[in-house]
């Protein structure tokens, strides 16, 4: 039984920073992938356990704005779809 709950859980779908609402609030799970570019993620402060907020994004799907650990912090939607979350109850 435990082996099919743990299919279900893995068929769920992940959301990521990307898939955020304006204002809405989310804990980061983990940044997918490894390289130069999840380093980075991890370096500016997108760690399991951080609690970040959507803040706004520019026209035509530019680059997302995110207020985390006290800062602001915009990232591309391509880099925002690296980092998986967890939607926080408010």
């Amino acid at each position: 039984m435990s082996t099919l709950l743990t299919l279900s859980l893995n068929k769920m779908p992940r959301r990521t920073l990307a898939d955020l609402s304006r204002h809405e609030r989310a804990t980061v799970l983990s940044v997918l992938d490894d390289g130069p570019a999840a380093d980075r993620l991890r370096e500016l402060g997108l760690c399991r356990g951080t609690e970040v907020v959507f803040d706004r994004q520019a026209p035509f799907g530019g680059p997302i704005i995110f207020k985390l650990r006290g800062y602001r912090l915009c990232l591309r939607p391509s880099e925002a779809r690296r980092v998986a979350v967890e939607a926080s109850a408010d």
